[in-house]
């Protein structure tokens, strides 16, 4: 079994962008009307969209489920109001629990959090339960910036977060973080704003003490880290200037990496330096980068590729392709077993 941790609806219908496009209309203009509370996709649309896209791909490259979660530039939590981003969060999970409901052999859902800059995230806990517990979701994503770009919020390991740690712990839900769309123009979305975020979490989790609090947290780390994998040596030594223990004892028990990296070069270095146990397969298909690379005549986020391209025991394979995606999403795994697999 292939288990892709990362997966985002990135070819929804346009009705969907197109609800949305009237809600911010209507946050412009009061006189505006806002637009209806769901919008108008049929099922119809959904397995079209996800037949030739997603599903497409997920065969074609040898997968057996993704984790599905709502297009991540396009959570937008800087924009509007706490309400906004709720009615938008539930619009989009209620979209994925769509797509979940339609191939149930092939997705799992992953929801949007109604994050708003200077907001407690003690508000989206409701959001957070209702995917979980009604829709069956088995992960959440968590922007630790809501302001795009400017970082305005607490640290990732200030007690503002707390409550929402509590909740996470108490459902045994994961948190992928995953920034959103960059409001600042200095910071290209994917190619720039997400590494940061990634980066930022990650030394901010060097530097406090969460896990002392939160033992049985779970967080997971996209992009493969951002910059965490390539700079090891000195995330390792500013943890020991700062007094910290190993990264392996301090961080490694609860913090996992994902496997987009888009060229053999890079994944080798991935698996070079982060233990076995802390690497989950994921791809971000279809994502953050679309088109064939010329180098090596498939696409870039074709990730199994550069994988399957490297000197790997069976054993490490059945690891990140499945063994630690099913640990860090007991849900995931509790589902899987439920249908015998």
């Amino acid at each position: 079994m292939i288990i892709d941790i990362h997966g985002h609806y990135t070819t929804a219908p346009n009705e969907l962008e197109a609800w949305r496009d009237r809600q911010l209309a209507g946050l412009a203009d009061p006189l505006r009307k806002l637009p209806a509370p769901k919008p108008n996709i049929t099922d119809d649309q959904i397995r079209e969209t996800i037949g030739q896209g997603q599903l497409k791909q997920q065969q074609e490259r040898g997968g057996t489920i993704t984790l599905f979660s709502p297009r991540a530039s396009g959570m937008a939590h800087h924009v509007g109001t706490p309400e906004t981003s709720l009615a938008w969060s539930r619009v989009c999970n209620d979209l994925i629990h769509r797509v979940c409901t339609l191939f149930p052999e092939n997705f799992f859902g992953v929801c949007q959090l109604p994050q708003s800059p200077s907001v407690s995230p003690s508000e989206s806990i409701g959001e957070l339960e209702r995917c979980v517990n009604e829709l069956g979701f088995v992960g959440c994503n968590l922007n630790t910036d809501t302001s795009g770009g400017y970082w305005q919020d607490p640290p990732v390991t200030d007690r503002w977060w707390y409550p929402l740690y509590e909740k996470l712990v108490e459902l045994e839900v994961p948190a992928m973080i995953h920034p959103s769309s960059s409001a600042n123009r200095n910071f290209h979305t994917t190619g720039a704003h997400f590494i940061n975020g990634d980066t930022t979490a990650f030394m901010q989790l060097i530097q406090g003490d969460l896990f002392k609090d939160f033992p049985t947290l779970k967080l997971t780390i996209p992009h493969a880290g951002g910059a965490v994998p390539f700079h090891w040596g000195r995330y390792r030594g500013l943890a020991q200037m700062f007094g910290r223990e190993s990264l392996e004892e301090h961080l490694l028990k609860n913090v996992f990496f994902d496997t987009c990296v888009y060229d053999v070069k890079g994944m080798r270095y991935l698996f070079d330096v982060i233990p076995t146990d802390n690497l989950l397969f994921a791809s971000e298909m279809i994502g953050a980068v679309r088109g064939v690379d010329p180098e090596s005549g498939y696409e870039f986020d074709d990730t199994k590729r550069h994988i399957d391209q490297l000197d790997l025991s069976d054993d490490v394979r059945s690891q990140v392709f499945e063994k630690n995606a099913r640990h860090v999403f007991p849900r995931l795994d509790r589902a899987l077993k439920a249908r015998g697999t």
